[in-house]
């Protein structure tokens, strides 16, 4: 299946417009769908972004395998399963989240020494 192909049919289960897909890799819809007919070639750069914009990586995306990734609700998980999830992170992501959780926790403590000394 081409490239171009994979991105519609993902873009159709994911209930996505072709003309969003065009804005997001700044191109007009009549292009865009030269893409999806096979007939024009995206950018790396441009198949990132799709990816991104997916949920997938660009290995995903080039390499689909025809399951489509679910979006997944972190709130739904005990806290063991949250851990996991964001263990599984890129070292980067991974950083900024524990970056907001210590924000969040440092925050909640100062509203609570405030509190007692009133």
């Amino acid at each position: 299946m081409s490239i171009g192909k994979t991105i519609r049919k993902i873009r159709e289960q994911k209930n996505i417009t072709q003309q969003q897909l065009a804005a997001l890799v700044n191109m007009h819809r009549s292009n865009y769908s030269k893409v999806e007919a096979g007939e024009r070639e995206l950018s790396v750069s441009a198949l990132n972004k799709v990816a991104k914009h997916f949920g997938m990586t660009l290995d995903e995306l080039v390499n689909f395998k025809g399951k489509v990734p679910t979006e997944e609700k972190i709130e739904d998980k005990t806290s063991l399963e949250q851990l996991k999830l964001i263990n599984e992170l890129e070292p980067d992501d991974k950083a900024m989240v524990f970056h907001l959780i210590d924000t969040i926790i440092t925050k909640k403590r100062f509203k609570d020494f405030v509190a007692t000394m009133q």
